[in-house]
Parts: structure tokens; C-alpha cells; sequence
């Protein structure tokens, strides 16, 4: 069915059907959210005030191979959408390719990184024909869901970020026209920080801005690169995310409703990134690189509006507030929240060393030198994207190994399967001990997530990316693992009868596995893991996430739904240390907190 003119910048306010509109958006991902909690989460958006949803779509997720796509259960865009149109949300949808996002690689697959010559973000030939076939796939998808279609979509953004990169001025129009071409006349705009605005923009696409404080007259300087065109911040920071070793970000409200209010005053439309973060589940956080590689927490609560767990926080309450002023209607009222609780603790009852589960991966691979992750020849030809690959050889003497700095990300070293030491970016070297005879070298190598902004993509490949030297020779002959931990992998481990009984014979690294059981409706809760040193931890075949001693974040979001009533089953992955149970909290400890205002590179970035 068609409709009346859809959203238009066609003078200094944004119209909607021929009539004034403001956005007050805010941006949920789909892929954070558990499916189950997508309804609760819209609708506290709306009763907040919002009247946009904005959503990153992840390429990465929706091809995980290449030419295999995926836009069920988890991933249904489709049915996200129209569950926005059924709260009556309009939604602003941003496809990329690229999205940032704190997302591994951005969310561009990581199998584009087979080709050595790859430039991603670019009209590079190898580039523009992934981005031809994907997109093909995806405008089939959301085509139904645009407002000449009777949908809920009223404005694409085109890619992300573009100003801060701009290796190739011939690439936004080919992404622009990769929408137009394939039947998207929605509006189009792109979002860009302070310094990105600076880059030319592309003919007939909106420009919005993405800040967190009105410093350096930006809205300004908006106003004055593109006259009698509507405003709009399309990333206002609500908080920040965290690196792992660092202190938890928080924004106070004050400070955050100063800047609201005055936008709003102003008269200019709004987006709130995050308005509920969620969770980067798995292996599927990003890192910073700005001369020191950071990867990023599993937790993505951004000290956002809704938290990690979907709970109404004081900001949402202020916000909901300040935004009940632009509505002639009282609000809806604010759904009531999920319920939680702290599990009593589990103890471990099995284990099986990570030696007696490489039966269990797919057939090794053996290479004269090192092969990075993505190049190998698993996955249907799509290398490996995440998790960790053990790479071993032989060594017949001891002395000096050396990463020659070819260790991505971290790497624990082992000699006949005996701990030696950690390889990183910062240690590049380690002494192996002297022994007799031929001894097998194991490096088991954590892929800790890619970085998702900045000049570096295109040197985002993992495991061990070149040679190893020992006593200043390059180590050869390799014996290669792929442990991605997928759900095929975990299943056979599961249901193989190598699991050890009891606490007195086990190993790290290795699996621990423990029953849950749960009385009554599951709810939601936080696995604290006090005693453990650094893994992943999966539940009834869901893997949650990582954990690491050293912080911030120092607990998982269990989400109810994946819980079930009866006996559950946990299995934790564990790198270096453990203890003979995990625990549980009501409540997530976020850690040692910093205040982000205090912060100048968020006034940068």
C-alpha cells in the first residue's frame, strides 16, 4: 500500500507526511537483545517518549560464510521492524556495511580478510562485490518494510562514520547507490563526529552529527555546512563502552540532561546512542587501536538509559520526564521490570582438558608456516572468524621463543602441554626450558576481538599472522586447530564420553561443566565467576561471553529465557585458573568506575 509523502529535509525541519516532525530516537540493536526481551525493550522506549528506533544491521552476523546468509530467530530484522510498527515507532535503519558499533571488525565479515590485498571501505574490486551480493540479499529483506511500502522505515544511513576514514571518494556514492539502485527512495543521510564533517559528504544525503557535549560550536558548524536543512544529532553518547584492564564509563545524568535539554530547547531532533546497549554475546566485541590494542568488555550496558538487563535506570526516568514535555498526550505507563534473582552457587561435577577435546574440532590443518585464522580451510571455505586456534610444532632444545610481535591477540605458550608463559602485544618474548629430545610446542591463540574503528581495519587478521622464531629460526611444520567453540563443536564435546568425574583430576586449560537446576519460571541473573582467571562461558549451548579477572566487568548477564525450568547445563571454558563453582548475583558488578566527561576523547572521537 502506498502512503503520503514519507520523511523529507526539504527546509530547516524534517516533515512526515507533509506535516513537522521531530525525531526523539534511540537505538536498540537486535543483536544484543535477546529475542524474547525485543518487545519489553520497545516498549520502554516508547513509554519513555521515543518515536524512532534506530538499529545498526550486522553484516558479519547475517553472512557468517560467505554466500550463506541468515535472518532467522536471533537475526529476524524483519520481524524486529515490524514489532516496532506494531508500538508505533518509526525506525531509521543503518545498514553500513561498516557499522563500528563496538563489533568485531565493524560487523564486516571477517572472510574478507582471505584476500592479502584486501581495502575494506573501498571500491576495491574484491570489496564492492561482497557489498553487491550482500546487499542484494538484505534490500530484499527490508524493501517490504519501507514507508512507500506501508513500513516503518522512513531514513537509511549510509555507512557510518565515513568522514573519519575517507580512503576512496568514489566509495559513498557507490553505497548510495547501492540502495537507490535496488529500489530505496526513503530519505538517506550520514552521521559523522565533529571532525568527520569535515569530509565533503555526498549530493542529496543528509549530514547528522554525533557528539556528546555542544563543545566547539559543532551543531553550529553543522548549521552552517548545510543551510535550510533540518538538525540532527544521530548519536547522542548517552555513556560509553569499556576495554578490558580499565575502569567502567559512566555519564551522570546531570551532566547528560543539560545537553539533552539545550538540543531539545534548540529545537533539533535527537538520537540516543545507546538507549539500551545490551550485551555483546560470544565472541563478538570489538577493540580500540589508537597505538595500544584494547579489546573491548563482553557487558555493552553503556550506562545507558535501560541497562545491560533492561531495567529502568535513574536517566531513563529524568529523560522520561524531560520527553513527556514534547508530547500533548500523557505516556504510556512504564512496563514493570523483569524479575530477578541470585541462583544458589553450582559446583563442578566434569571436566575435560582442552588436549583430550581437540578430537572433537574439525580435522587440523597442517602447514609448513603459521596460517592466520581466517585463511583456514574450514567453515566451508570461509577461514575461521572467531575464538581461539592452537597451533602446534616440535622443538629440540630450549632457549629463546620470540612472536616477532605475529601474536593476534594473546597467545599462552606451552611445552608437552606444560604452561611456559603468555605471548601479547607487549611481551614478544619468552625462554623455553632446556629438555632432552623432540618436545611439542602448543600455542593456543585468542582471537580477543577485532578493532571496529580507525585506520587499521585491514589489518585485523587473527592467530598467528607470521613467523615464530626460536633462537633466531623460524619455527616450521605446524599442526593447526581451529576452536571456534560453534554449536556443532560444543555438542559433540558434550555428548562424548571423555568427560573426567570430580575436582581431583583437572586441567587447565579445559571445560568445566555443572548442572543448574531452577525452581520455578527462570529469571534473569549474573554469573559471578570470583576464583577464575580468563574463558567463556556457554549455558544450555548459548555462549554468553568472556569473562577476565582483571575487570571492570566482573559478571555475565544471564538472560531468563535461555535459562529453563528443571536442569540446565553450564560449561565454562577455562584458560589459566578456577575454582570448583560459580556464583550468582542479583545485581552486576560493574567495577572500579571513571567518569566520562572527564574524558577529552569522546569530545574527539
Amino acid at each position: 500500500m502506498s502512503r503520503l509523502e514519507g520523511l523529507r529535509a526539504d527546509s530547516s525541519q524534517f516533515t512526515l507526511e507533509g506535516e513537522p516532525f521531530r525525531i526523539l530516537g534511540g537505538s536498540i540493536h537486535y543483536f544484543r537483545v535477546p529475542k524474547a526481551y525485543w518487545e519489553d525493550r520497545l516498549l520502554k522506549m516508547k513509554a519513555c517518549g521515543l518515536n524512532t528506533l534506530t538499529t545498526y544491521v550486522p553484516w558479519n552476523m547475517h553472512e557468517p560464510e560467505r554466500g550463506t546468509f541468515n535472518f532467522q530467530d536471533q537475526l529476524d530484522l524483519k520481524a524486529y521492524v515490524s514489532l516496532a510498527a506494531q508500538m508505533g515507532l518509526w525506525v531509521i535503519l543503518r545498514p553500513g556495511p561498516y557499522i563500528c558499533a563496538e563489533w568485531d571488525l565493524g560487523g564486516l565479515p571477517s572472510w574478507l580478510l582471505q584476500d592479502k590485498d584486501m581495502q575494506l571501505r573501498t571500491t576495491y574490486p574484491g570489496f564492492v562485490d561482497a557489498v553487491n551480493l550482500y546487499f542484494d540479499k538484505l534490500v530484499s529483506v527490508i524493501k517490504p518494510l519501507m514507508f512507500e511500502e506501508g513500513g516503518p522505515i522512513i531514513a537509511l544511513q549510509v555507512e557510518n562514520e565515513y568522514g573519519s576514514f575517507a580512503k576512496d571518494e568514489k566509495y559513498m556514492p557507490f553505497i548510495k547507490n547501492g540502495l537507490q539502485s535496488r529500489g530505496v527512495n526513503e530519505l538517506l543521510l550520514t552521521s559523522d563526529n565533529w571532525e568527520g564533517l569535515r569530509y565533503g559528504g555526498i549530493e542529496g544525503v543528509l549530514k547528522t552529527i554525533n557528539l556528546q557535549r555542544l563543545s566547539f560550536g559543532a551543531i553550529q558548524h553543522l548549521a552552517d555546512i548545510q543551510p535550510q536543512k533540518p538538525l540532527m544529532v544521530m548519536e547522542y553518547w548517552s555513556g560509553w563502552f569499556d576495554v578490558w584492564g580499565e575502569h567502567h564509563h559512566v555519564f551522570h545524568v546531570e551532566d547528560m540532561l543539560v545537553v539533552v535539554s539545550e538540543i531539545l530547547d534548540r529545537g533539533i531532533s535527537i538520537n540516543l546512542y545507546m538507549f539500551h546497549g545490551g550485551t555483546s554475546f560470544g565472541f563478538m566485541n570489538g577493540a580500540m587501536d589508537f597505538g595500544t590494542y584494547k579489546p573491548q568488555v563482553t557487558s555493552y550496558d553503556y550506562d545507558a538509559p535501560l541497562s545491560e538487563a533492561g531495567e529502568c535506570t535513574p536517566k531513563y526516568q529524568h529523560l522520561r520526564k524531560l520527553f513527556s514535555q514534547y508530547h500533548s498526550e500523557p505516556l504510556p505507563e512504564v512496563p514493570s521490570p523483569q524479575e530477578k534473582t541470585a541462583y544458589k552457587p553450582v559446583f563442578f561435577e566434569q571436566n575435560i582438558s582442552l588436549w583430550n577435546s581437540l578430537q572433537f574440532t574439525d580435522k587440523p590443518y597442517r602447514s609448513e608456516r603459521p596460517v592466520n585464522m581466517e585463511n583456514l580451510p574450514v567453515n566451508n571455505g570461509s577461514g575461521q572468524s572467531y575464538g581461539y586456534t592452537l597451533y602446534e610444532t616440535t622443538v629440540s632444545s630450549g632457549g629463546a621463543l620470540n612472536s616477532k610481535n605475529n601474536i593476534r591477540d594473546r597467545a599462552l605458550v606451552f611445552v608437552d602441554r606444560q604452561f611456559v608463559g603468555c605471548l601479547d602485544y607487549r611481551t614478544h618474548e619468552l625462554a623455553l626450558p632446556d629438555g632432552k629430545g623432540a618436545r611439542t610446542l602448543s600455542l593456543l591463540v585468542e582471537n580477543c576481538g577485532r578493532v571496529n574503528y580507525g585506520k587499521a581495519l585491514d589489518e585485523q587478521r587473527k592467530g598467528i599472522v607470521g613467523d615464530i622464531e626460536m633462537n633466531h629460526t623460524p619455527l616450521t611444520g605446524f599442526t593447526i586447530f581451529c576452536l571456534d567453540m560453534k554449536p556443532n563443536f560444543m555438542k559433540r564435546l558434550t555428548c562424548s564420553g571423555q568427560w573426567k568425574t570430580g575436582t581431583k583430576s583437572t586441567s587447565v586449560p579445559g571445560f568445566f561443566q555443572a548442572r543448574m537446576c531452577v525452581d520455578g519460571p527462570p529469571r534473569d541473573t549474573f554469573i559471578t565467576l570470583p576464583g577464575w582467571g580468563k574463558g567463556v562461558v556457554f549455558i544450555n549451548g548459548q555462549n554468553l561471553g568472556r569473562y577476565w579477572y582483571i575487570g571492570p566487568q566482573n559478571f555475565l548477564y544471564l538472560p531468563a529465557p535461555w535459562l529453563r525450568s528443571g536442569e540446565n547445563q553450564i560449561i565454562v571454558f577455562e584458560e589459566q585458573k578456577m575454582d570448583d563453582r560459580i556464583q550468582f548475583a542479583e545485581n552486576p558488578d560493574h567495577g572500579r568506575t571513571i567518569d566520562v566527561y572527564k574524558l577529552p576523547f569522546c569530545t574527539l572521537l
